[in-house]
């Protein structure tokens, strides 16, 4: 049996997700004392954690934004796990790797701030985007390769050590909500090819691009 550290975790994640409770799980095989708080979009930040006071905070997929006050609470590190390598901060960050035809893409880690995606950075993992990706198959092997830096970044933790710090900087400020829904709009006026590279990059189960003809839009559905 794996003697468990006495660290006090503050674990946040996303809502109803397999890849959110994955890490959950390999936390509490290690930690004695980890409190989890789930959420989705538009979920308020839920009173409780105003009151927690422990070790480490730890964001994976989560949609809140912490504030300073709630942070300055952990006595060693608040620490995000951002499915995307520093070239592609904030939202959408596959879709836009996608549309700008990346050969690499990558996940990071680092220290949180109440900037989004601007902390500085504890490590990166890089891989390849194939020719063949499209935002399902992408966002899969993101994931896979999350978990694997989340296991390494947790072994420090574990063993009580100080975290890795990277030389790699975020290389431009957070793609927005707004720049998101913009890469979904297709028009009559685009080329064939920024037709392709768009709905390459934003079709994914119910989230489809959209055309917009005059006044009226048309949601694109692939057969």
């Amino acid at each position: 049996m794996v003697k468990k550290n006495s660290l006090s975790i503050l674990f946040l994640g996303k809502k109803n997700d397999a890849y959110t409770k994955e890490a959950h799980s390999h936390l509490v095989k290690l930690f004695s004392d980890v409190k989890i708080f789930l959420g989705d979009w538009g979920d308020p930040l839920p009173k409780e954690i105003k009151e927690w006071r422990g070790d480490y905070i730890i964001s994976y997929l989560s949609r809140w934004i912490l504030p300073n006050s709630i942070m300055n609470e952990s006595r060693k590190a608040a620490i995000n796990f951002h499915p995307a390598s520093p070239e592609y901060p904030g939202i959408g960050c596959n879709n836009f790797a996608l549309y700008e035809e990346s050969e690499t893409y990558g996940v990071t880690c680092h220290h949180m701030t109440e900037s989004v995606d601007s902390g500085d950075i504890i490590a990166v993992t890089r891989f390849a985007i194939n020719e063949s990706d499209t935002v399902d198959s992408l966002l899969k092997r993101t994931y896979t390769h999350q978990f694997d830096l989340f296991k390494e970044i947790i072994y420090y933790i574990k063993e009580d050590q100080v975290l890795p710090s990277s030389e790699e900087k975020w290389s431009r400020k957070p793609f927005t909500r707004s720049e998101f829904n913009q890469l979904s709009r297709i028009t009559s006026s685009m080329s064939e090819d920024e037709v392709r590279k768009r709905i390459r990059a934003t079709s994914y189960k119910n989230w489809q691009p959209y055309f917009k003809i005059g006044n009226f839009n048309f949601e694109y559905k692939e057969k």
